[in-house]
C-alpha cells in the first residue's frame, strides 16, 4: 500500500513539473522564432527565416478543424489591415489534404501565403500539435506570442499594433 501511494505521489509531482515546464514555454516571450522552409500552394519555397523585417504571423491550422475555420474570417481581417504597415502572414495547414488546402484557399480568396506542411514546420516550431497554434513574431524575428487556439483578438490587434509601432 505504502509503494502505490508513493508512486501515485511521484507520478503527480512529475505532472505538475511537465505543466510547468510547458506553460513557461507557451509565456516565454521574445525566443528567436525558428526557422523552417514551407511550400506554398503555388510551389513556392518560403523561409519563415527570411520575413524577417515584417511583424509576421505563423498559422498552424487545417481544413478540418472547426476553431481554425472559424478564426480564419478574422485572419483574414487581420491581414487586410495590416499588411500595408509591414504585416505578413503564413498559414500552414498540418495533417491535411492538399487538394482540400487549395479549395478552401480559393474559395475563400486568402490573401496571405498558404502553405502545406510535412511535419517539419510544425516539428521545428516546438512540435505544434495543436490547431489552431499561431505564432506572432516582431521584425526582429523573435516570437511575440504563442496563441493556442483562437487568439484574443483584442490581444492579438494590440501586439501586432505595437509590433508594427517599433
Amino acid at each position: 500500500m505504502r509503494t502505490v501511494n508513493i508512486a501515485t505521489k511521484l507520478i503527480a509531482a512529475l505532472g505538475v513539473v511537465a505543466i510547468g515546464v510547458f506553460a513557461a514555454f507557451l509565456a516565454t516571450p521574445h525566443r528567436p522564432a525558428t526557422d523552417a522552409n514551407v511550400v506554398t500552394l503555388d510551389g513556392r519555397t518560403v523561409s519563415i527565416a527570411a520575413l524577417k523585417g515584417k511583424v509576421t504571423a505563423v498559422n498552424f491550422w487545417a481544413t478540418w478543424c472547426g476553431a481554425c475555420i472559424r478564426e480564419m474570417p478574422k485572419m483574414v481581417e487581420a491581414h487586410r489591415k495590416y499588411a500595408p504597415q509591414g504585416y505578413e502572414m503564413v498559414a500552414i495547414a498540418v495533417r491535411d489534404r492538399p487538394e482540400a488546402v487549395a479549395e478552401y484557399a480559393q474559395r475563400n480568396a486568402l490573401p496571405f501565403r498558404v502553405a502545406l506542411d510535412a511535419g517539419e514546420a510544425a516539428l521545428r516550431f516546438g512540435n505544434v500539435r495543436i490547431t489552431p497554434t499561431t505564432f506572432l513574431i516582431d521584425r526582429n524575428g523573435r516570437v511575440l506570442k504563442r496563441f493556442v487556439g483562437e487568439p484574443d483578438w483584442k490581444e492579438y490587434e494590440a501586439l501586432v499594433e505595437r509590433a508594427l509601432a517599433d
